[in-house]
């Protein structure tokens, strides 16, 4: 959710309760004013959903993750908000304080929980979840806090970034296996495993080049992460 927008709204006395649930069934928070304990109006805070918000959480539901809304804002209007945006999931009206132990609730029923938020009130729980993504224009201490810092407070790059995170872990595994076949084809011919049978051994001077060229395979391969397209 991004920038909030406010209504000022005066009721009857009488139709206080109505306006209060309708205008909490359209996704505003509403704050009552008093005087004197007479009711004298209302004040609607509403929170504009971020450009690209539906199109992020759609390609996050292609990748078969489930979208959660963990918000300290009141049941009616976080749900009216999540409808919005097709959220699976909301966990409304929590405490700051509780965030972190929700998380810890949802891993504790098995679930790798990744955890995007931008504020002060954020930090303990980017920390508690499995993975921690900040928008870089959020606070400090909720950048300091996560694993991952969105340029621009680009929730599409949520996506972005899992893809390129399941690249570099398949990088990784290709470099480690290229890695120990060079070690386990070239440290046995090169010890003279072979020539008591066949009369083969390694000249120090092949060995070197195949030293040369598992760095360089591993380097050029990882270099392809440059390439890739989000």
């Amino acid at each position: 959710m991004d920038n909030k927008n406010i209504y000022i709204h005066k009721p009857d006395i009488s139709d206080s309760d109505i306006n209060l649930k309708s205008l909490q069934g359209q996704g505003k928070t509403v704050v009552i004013l008093e005087v004197d304990n007479k009711k004298v109006g209302l004040i609607a805070l509403s929170d504009t959903i971020k450009d690209g918000a539906r199109e992020a959480i759609l390609k996050l539901h292609k990748k078969g993750i489930k979208v959660i809304m963990l918000t300290g804002d009141n049941h009616l209007a976080a749900k009216y908000i999540a409808q919005q945006v097709n959220i699976d999931e909301v966990i409304s009206e929590v405490l700051p304080s509780e965030k972190t132990g929700k998380i810890k609730s949802l891993q504790e029923e098995g679930r790798i929980v990744a955890m995007a938020g931008d504020g002060i009130n954020d930090a303990p729980a980017l920390v508690q979840a499995n993975v921690g993504i900040a928008m870089a224009t959020g606070s400090d201490i909720a950048i300091e806090s996560a694993g991952i810092a969105l340029l621009h407070g680009d929730i599409n790059k949520i996506s972005q970034a899992i893809d390129l995170s399941k690249a570099t872990m398949r990088t990784i595994k290709q470099n480690l296996f290229w890695a120990f076949i060079y070690n386990i084809v070239g440290i046995p011919v090169a010890a003279g495993l072979l020539f008591p049978i066949w009369g083969i051994v390694l000249n120090p001077i092949f060995a070197g080049m195949a030293m040369a060229l598992s760095s360089v395979s591993v380097v050029g391969n990882s270099l392809r992460l440059k390439t890739k397209k989000l």
